[in-house]
């Protein structure tokens, strides 16, 4: 076969292109395949060549163009940075997700989309550790896949890294031949898959299955030195919330406990929010809020530029300053002391004690 000037110039140019690091680049979709019968992965170039380089378990955000508006929505880059060439994104179908279903639909090898970033606190530079406890349930398993992936592709053998992955049964078991490959190669990793609706005796037999929720007994048998890793978790607020409960209970030290969620943050209303009602004003154009709504609402019900991208407070995206009134703000992740100082606000995760005028 022989390989055109053209082609071997194009490969040429993937291993001599700058990094991006950050900022609005254009995707081009090269691959899907399903994972799960819900979940898709989808592969990414660069439109012109570029490395991707981020921190493992950080995020993108998509931005597109669907009937007359423009969304934005963040999914977790499940690649690692350690296979700079390609980025991977995976997605769970969600009833009623107008982005997720529609890349679901819609996005196929040849289509392009706009992306920024990367985000995200929850990653390893930012949390470092010696050993790791990674503890997923769902589509929580994305940043935990990057983490392992880097890890064992970066450290190989001396990789020490504890995976616990929750999921309903088999065939929901996302990245599972991947994973179990990982495992079989890579001696310092260890994984034990939990199901919770399987109780097929055969595979519940094999090496690493177990039936059920996590519970003391279970983190016990397959993370017996827990006490001795810094913990990652990621999946369903309900999820996230029985874990803490297991370690705060176990007497673990919840400074080496950190978690992730991309879930809408609502801050708990007012005892009189469904009667409140206040102004908001954002240069010449004001609504009113209800005082149980975020002002990101109020924002976008007039229709105004603003970039809503995680919509839970991690992001920053959506970060505007409060010049007149008073809110209260359930996350201020990515905002420094002096933001604060400034009245700097995350739009999404706060909202109104009084009329509020806002600086976008």
């Amino acid at each position: 076969m022989t390989i055109s000037a053209q082609t071997l110039d194009a490969a040429t140019a993937r291993f001599v292109a700058e990094d991006w690091q950050s900022g609005q680049l254009r995707l081009i979709c090269t691959a899907r395949w399903q994972e799960t019968p819900d979940v898709v992965s989808f592969r990414f170039r660069a439109a012109e060549p570029l490395k991707f380089r981020f921190k493992p378990g950080q995020f993108i955000t998509f931005q597109l163009a669907i009937g007359d508006e423009i969304l934005h929505r963040s999914y977790t880059i499940s690649s690692s940075p350690s296979r700079p060439h390609s980025l991977m994104v995976t997605i769970k179908r969600v009833s009623g997700g107008k982005v997720s279903n529609y890349l679901l639909d819609n996005l196929q090898p040849g289509h392009s989309l706009l992306a920024m970033g990367p985000f995200g606190e929850f990653n390893l530079v930012d949390i470092p550790a010696p050993r790791y406890l990674f503890l997923s349930a769902g589509c929580g398993i994305t940043p935990m896949y990057s983490m392992t992936r880097y890890l064992t592709d970066t450290l190989g053998p001396e990789a020490d890294i504890c995976f616990i992955h929750s999921a309903k049964t088999q065939d929901d078991v996302i990245y599972r031949d991947s994973l179990q490959a990982m495992a079989k190669h890579y001696g310092g990793l260890s994984l034990g898959i939990l199901l919770q609706h399987e109780s097929t005796p055969s595979l519940l037999a094999a090496d690493g299955w177990f039936q059920g929720y996590l519970d003391e007994p279970l983190l016990r048998q397959l993370a017996p030195d827990f006490h001795d890793r810094t913990v990652y978790v990621c999946g369903s607020e309900r999820f996230m919330k029985a874990c803490k409960s297991l370690f705060d209970s176990l007497g673990f030290d919840m400074a080496r406990y950190h978690q992730e969620n991309f879930g809408m943050v609502t801050p708990a209303p007012s005892a009189d929010a469904t009667t409140a009602l206040y102004s908001l004003s954002v240069a010449e154009q004001s609504t009113q809020l209800r005082a149980e709504q975020s002002l990101l609402e109020g924002i976008e019900a007039m229709q105004l530029p603003i970039i809503a991208a995680c919509r839970s407070g991690v992001c920053g995206a959506c970060k505007c300053r409060v010049v007149e009134g008073e809110v209260v703000s359930s996350s201020q992740q990515t905002l420094t002391a002096e933001e604060i100082a400034a009245g700097m606000v995350l739009a999404c995760s706060s909202r109104p004690l009084s009329d509020v005028k806002l600086l976008l």
